[in-house]
């Protein structure tokens, strides 16, 4: 929310009280709590009225501060976001004190130095100040009704359907806004917000953190998270669950400014040593991602949306694929299973699938896919369960009592009141018939659109607090279902919308984008602010979703999507098949699964490991899609790099969005690099590449001193037995220097094993610490030479260096000549 006019002046009627000097510091133990006036105290006088501000200062885990800030205090609203729902925060480390002219308050190399007239917080690491909230950087606004007509908090989400919603509430002649600013320094760049498909640098936007159905080509978002990071090792958690409007260096260009409509505002500052950490600790706080089955990395299909599908379109697809070797292993059947006009009935069209259980039971054995099914939470007037959902009160009410209904996107639809137990319960039961029939996940569709004006919940929540909240309730309810049916580590579903704390159930993909080079950027710059903000995996519609790509966009971003930890192929009016767009890209599908399959040794490791401390995504919440600058914070240059990224720790993606005639850049960090596909070819960073790629190709290079596990060839499976078969891959491994990895089993968070690679005075040694490994192959990449050696083989040469492979109970030793 801007405020001013300019730098210097209010807009007209907004009337400002400013945090200006504190009057009252009490210590309860583990917390500072101020009184913050907003006048100058001169005399007692002066204290009589307000606004006065209660702000407390607190550590809630190691190396976090929070700062809380009230005007009215009161009877504390909901839904909140749960805090540490997995870890229990770190707590007995904070350092408290007070002299003359400051009081401290220290954790985990984190300090807060608060000074009492003027009133200012500055955050400190142990090398520099962070950010700070200088003079009058907190306060409360009263703004006009007219200045907040952009904002939800003064608008109805029923505004395309005033025939729904015929008595709306008036809105207020005056909102209260709690607004606090942190300075920006010369140079810092903000990152995240959940999936943001503008610039990926953040700097200079104003942010809405207000879940919206408005694809992915404008300011609207279906995930909005108020978390940020920035490239000077601290993060922001703004803990509100409701609207949150941001203004990143946009009203004050050295500021950013949180604003939110009410008379509470609270955020932690998050420190870490390096961008990672900072993720990890804010995880901890909202929950980390959760281990997925092996099998979910391999490829999904989908039916398309609006594309004429029947159990006969299904069969020759996934006939298709097997002809061409392009292994499906998830098949998703979109909204059109169920009768249209009818979403959701929760039952197959008996025109197109008259015996869903027998089919699915063929398809899966005939074909090895698993299935997964379309679902949103929006249930159709003209369902055959609609009055079920009525007489149950199973939907939003209005505040008439009366079922909260319009007409976009299915006829006279309500929604699934998630807040009603029993309602959850009947909406469980749905899906449980449809798992008792073969079904093994759920694509959880919509959730943005859920109304704030003029209803009510069963629990009484508030509904603006409501409307970003849902997305995450709704995908837990559908999580835990499966979770309970399958077990652990076997859930997923498909999500379109989330919020803060949705990250711990995945999968989300990236909504509605076009079939265009810009709108291939856009997914990726929405992939990487969301991994930024906590989430831990990210898809997009392979191919775009409206329109029909032309056969190199389709080829392009076949390979960007199978190089992103979860891989669907999905359209609106058209289909994804491969053949659908020339052979050759069939061909170039194929071998691009089979590089997938073959590297689920070390893609499954990055979801959980806790061996190696730097590839967790259960463990620490570290992402499997990484913006350059989270591994490479140092070399500025990757600060706005947003068309590549890293998977992982190890692999560097470039993906192609120019034609196979036009040259593609990327940047290559310090070090000697090796391409993947083309193991022959190094390159010294830090360098930029200008190349044709041609179009069977995507650029992907593996960082030095790496130990890569791939599995073995033509499993045509991504979840197979991550400890036979094994080729070591040993990339520019320095004089002196140690790596470990650890192989998983493809199940949960158990190991098969760990390995630690050394090099030292011309030996590479390479030790399997713990577990039994079938390995029967190394391959070493250094010094621009390949050299490959098969266990128990002879001896191999090349380009000046000499490869002995002996293998021994847990040791194989490499003799470089």
């Amino acid at each position: 929310m801007k405020f001013n006019d300019g730098f210097w002046l209010l807009k007209d009627g907004v009337k400002a009280f400013y945090g200006l000097q504190v009057t009252q510091v009490t210590h309860d133990g583990d917390a500072y709590n101020l009184q913050i006036a907003t006048r100058p105290i001169r005399h007692r006088g002066d204290t009589l009225g307000g606004p006065v501000l209660s702000v407390r200062v607190h550590s809630p885990t190691e190396g976090v501060i929070g700062v809380k800030i009230e005007h009215f205090a009161h009877h504390e609203p909901f839904p909140n976001i749960p805090l540490f729902p997995d870890d229990k925060p770190i707590s007995g480390s904070s350092v408290w004190k007070r002299d003359e002219a400051m009081l401290y308050l220290t954790t985990g190399g984190l300090t807060a130095e608060i000074t009492e007239k003027p009133y200012t917080i500055t955050f400190k690491s142990p090398t520099r100040t962070l950010t700070a909230a200088g003079e009058k950087h907190q306060a409360i606004y009263d703004v006009p009704s007219q200045w907040t007509l952009g904002s939800a908090s003064n608008s109805s989400c029923l505004a395309r359907d005033p025939a729904s919603n015929p008595n709306p509430t008036p809105p207020p002649q005056i909102v209260r806004y709690i607004n606090s600013e942190l300075n920006l320094s010369p140079g810092e760049l903000v990152y995240g917000f959940g999936e943001q498909f503008g610039a990926f640098v953040k700097n200079g936007q104003a942010i809405k953190v207000w879940n919206q159905d408005g694809g992915t080509s404008s300011e609207q978002a279906y995930k909005c998270v108020p978390f940020y990071i920035t490239n000077r090792n601290y993060g922001v958690f703004i803990n509100h669950p409701g609207e949150v409007e941001v203004e990143v260096g946009s009203e004050k260009v050295s500021r950013v400014g949180v604003s939110v409509a009410g008379s509470s505002l609270e955020y932690f500052l998050i420190y870490g040593e390096t961008p990672l950490e900072v993720l990890e600790k804010y995880t901890r706080i909202t929950g980390r991602p959760a281990v997925l089955p092996s099998w979910t990395y391999g490829l999904w299909l989908s039916t398309s949306f609006l594309t004429s599908y029947s159990s006969t379109t299904v069969s020759s697809f996934l006939e298709g694929m097997k002809e061409r070797d392009c292994q499906v292993r998830v098949f998703h059947l979109d909204c059109f299973w169920m009768k249209q006009y009818e979403w959701c009935s929760f039952t197959f069209d008996p025109d197109n699938f008259p015996d869903p259980k027998a089919y699915i039971t063929e398809i899966k054995k005939k074909y090895g896919v698993k299935i997964c099914l379309w679902i949103n939470p929006y249930i159709s007037q003209l369902s055959p369960i609609f009055k079920e959902g009525v007489q149950g009160g199973f939907f939003i009410k209005r505040t008439d009592g009366t079922p909260w209904q319009w007409d976009l996107w299915q006829p006279g639809l309500a929604i699934l009141d998630i807040t009603n137990p029993a309602a959850r319960l009947w909406y469980s039961n749905k899906l449980l018939a449809l798992i008792d029939l073969g079904v093994d996940a759920f694509k959880t569709d919509f959730g943005e659109r859920i109304p704030h004006a003029s209803v009510k919940f069963h629990d009484g929540s508030d509904p603006m607090r409501m409307h970003n909240t849902y997305a995450v309730v709704y995908n837990e309810m559908v999580f835990n279902l499966l979770r309970e049916r399958f077990g652990e580590g076997e859930a997923i579903v498909f999500a379109r919308s989330s919020a803060a704390g949705g990250q711990r159930f995945p999968v989300h993909w990236g909504g509605d984008c076009e079939s265009t080079w810009e709108a291939m950027a856009e997914a990726l710059r929405g992939c990487l602010s969301l991994t930024t903000s906590g989430f831990g995996y990210a898809s997009h519609d392979i191919g775009g979703f409206e329109g029909h790509p032309p056969p190199e966009i389709y080829q392009r971003w076949v390979a960007f999507g199978l190089f992103s930890s979860h891989s669907r192929l999905h359209g609106s009016s058209s289909y994804r098949v491969p053949w659908q767009y020339g052979e050759d890209a069939a061909k170039s599908m194929a071998r691009f699964i089979e590089a997938k399959h073959r590297l689920m040794p070390y893609l499954y490791n990055l979801t959980f490991t806790p061996y190696y401390k730097s590839i967790q995504a259960h463990v620490k919440g570290y992402p499997l899609q990484r913006a350059m600058f989270l591994e490479f914070l140092n070399d500025r240059t990757t600060h706005h790099l947003d068309r590549q990224y890293m998977m992982g720790p190890s692999l560097l993606v470039a993906p192609v969005f120019v034609p196979k005639e036009e040259e593609s850049e990327y940047y290559i960090p310090a070090g000697r690099w090796t391409s993947f596909f083309h193991p022959e070819r190094s390159v010294q960073g830090p360098i930029w590449i200008k190349e044709l790629v041609p179009l069977d190709e995507i650029p992907v290079w593996v960082r030095p001193g790496t130990i890569l596990c791939l599995g073995p060839e033509k499993t045509g499976r991504p979840d197979y037995d991550y400890g036979k078969g094994l080729v070591l891959q040993l990339y520019e491994l320095a004089e002196g220097q140690i790596s470990e990895t650890s192989i998983p089993t493809g199940k949960g968070v158990a190991l098969i094993g760990t390995i630690r690679a050394s090099r030292k005075s011309g030996e590479i040694r390479v030790t399997v610490m713990s577990g039994t490994l079938d390995i029967v192959r190394v391959d070493v990449f250094g010094e621009g030479v390949t050299a490959k050696g098969a266990i128990g083989g002879a001896l191999l040469s090349g380009a000046g260096i000499r490869v002995d492979v002996e293998k021994g109970v847990t040791d194989i030793r490499i003799h470089l000549a």
